[in-house]
């Protein structure tokens, strides 16, 4: 038998094991023996993996602006500040422009990814233990940066390939609640981090949280599996898969991609920024990241809400919800806050509208799929590839926040000679992250015009 035949014998196995979607669901028997998909002990078991993965390996790097205050003042870094925001923005970056990578490996070898995902949990932890000897920025940029970036992406991208194949019919909620995570975690992080950057430093901060990271993610390497069996190669023949990427040709994915990348431009400043915005407006260093535990909070709420609302509406709409909330909370709410209870109220809002924006995405993929159907009805488009491409999308904001908020820092021209928070120095971050924000909802005006 010639590997071409043995290829194409896999090949429909493939395709079940890894679309995980209603179209290749097994039928029959093989049904029958395998856990039910949006409900049961084992779905809502890995969907707790996949918030506490989510909480730790997202939640640490979305809490930097404490650490980029903090890294700011000390006298170590005060002759080499430059380049203090890309430590946070490119750890997040890294993971998100691994997510088609990523992604696309542990489709193809999912036989691997125990042991991929047990790599990534020791580059993480070597990467914060590592940033805990650093004595200069460049240092931090590769260990808290680009180390712990590609750890966390070798340890929690696999999740999303395998949360779609538990949940089906709840897609959008089950994201939503994964997403969550984020939130839940940047509620607590930047107080903790708080306390111990000041109490002891960075250096027992970082070790610290390295050793809380290994406790809570060690055990869930037992259950980061799929729903579906793990088909190995056998004799010899490797499994291949054809990825169809056709759907990255159509007007609705471009559109949809360049409003999450417009979006993502935006997102990260305000809360790189907020800590530092408010000590400069006279706040103490516990209300200061206070806003951050707010965002991240609201967030929780938000992805889980976009998240139940995807599952239910036109996805244009929901993605202009998320964005005309966001974009009123910089312009009319930040735009205006000089002292604590504003801010506070921007914090909220903007967790809850930009931070459910992510939960679009299960209900961006429904549409694509939806759209890219063949002349007998089945969609060959990858769920997981979907949700990475626009993962990685957003990752150009989140790398390119860093450096570009500092220059709309050095070029603002409305200090003092404008209103609110307009005119406190960061007004060109106000100004910048709403127009991001209203941008991210292009698609709703495309769908109007009939673009898409």
């Amino acid at each position: 038998m010639s590997n071409n035949m043995e290829e194409h014998e896999l090949e429909p196995i493939t395709h079940e094991r890894f679309q995980g979607n209603h179209d290749f669901e097994p039928h029959g028997q093989e049904a029958e023996a395998l856990p039910p998909a949006d409900s049961g002990r084992q779905a809502w078991t890995f969907l707790a993996v996949c918030f506490l993965l989510e909480a730790v390996v997202w939640g640490f790097p979305f809490a930097f602006g404490v650490f980029q205050k903090y890294y700011a003042s000390a006298e170590l870094f005060k002759d080499d500040s430059t380049g203090l925001a890309a430590i946070g923005t490119t750890a997040t970056g890294i993971m998100y422009f691994a997510s088609p990578l990523v992604i696309g490996f542990t489709s193809t070898f999912p036989h691997r990814v125990q042991g991929f995902s047990a790599v990534g949990l020791s580059l993480l932890l070597l990467g914060l233990v590592c940033a805990s000897f650093a004595n200069s920025v460049w240092q931090l940029i590769l260990t808290q940066g680009v180390l712990y970036g590609i750890g966390g992406s070798l340890l929690y991208l696999p999740s999303i390939v395998y949360l779609d194949e538990w949940f089906i019919r709840r897609k959008g909620l089950a994201f939503g609640i994964m997403w969550a995570g984020t939130g839940t975690s940047g509620m607590l992080v930047p107080l903790l981090m708080t306390w111990l950057l000041e109490d002891y430093g960075f250096r027992t901060a970082l070790r610290i949280w390295a050793i809380i990271s290994a406790i809570l993610l060690f055990p869930s390497l037992i259950y980061l599996k799929g729903r579906l069996p793990v088909q190995r190669p056998t004799r010899g023949v490797a499994l291949r898969r054809r990825l169809d990427l056709n759907f990255c040709k159509t007007g609705m994915f471009c559109v949809l991609m360049t409003g999450n990348v417009i979006q993502g431009l935006g997102y990260f400043i305000p809360s790189i920024y907020l800590p530092s915005y408010a000590k400069a407006i006279g706040l103490s260093n516990e209300a200061s990241s206070l806003t951050i535990s707010l965002v991240n909070a609201a967030a929780v709420v938000g992805t889980i809400a976009v998240g139940a609302l995807v599952d239910r509406v036109e996805i244009n709409t929901a993605i202009m919800i998320t964005s005309v909330g966001a974009t009123v909370a910089c312009f009319l709410v930040w735009g205006l806050s000089t002292s604590l209870a504003p801010l506070y109220v921007f914090a909220i809002m903007y967790g809850a509208f930009a931070g459910g924006y992510t939960a679009t995405w299960p209900g961006i993929t429904l549409a694509i799929r939806e759209r890219c159907r063949d002349e007998n009805g089945v969609s060959r488009v990858d769920t997981g590839m979907v949700v990475a491409l626009f993962a990685a999308g957003k990752g150009i904001g989140s790398v390119v926040s860093g450096p570009l908020s500092e220059v709309l820092l050095e070029a603002d021209g409305w200090r003092g000679k404008a209103g609110g928070a307009f005119g406190t120095g960061y007004g060109s971050l106000v100004v910048w992250s709403g127009v991001t924000m209203f941008l991210g909802g292009i698609s709703w005006f495309a769908k109007r015009l009939g673009r898409i």
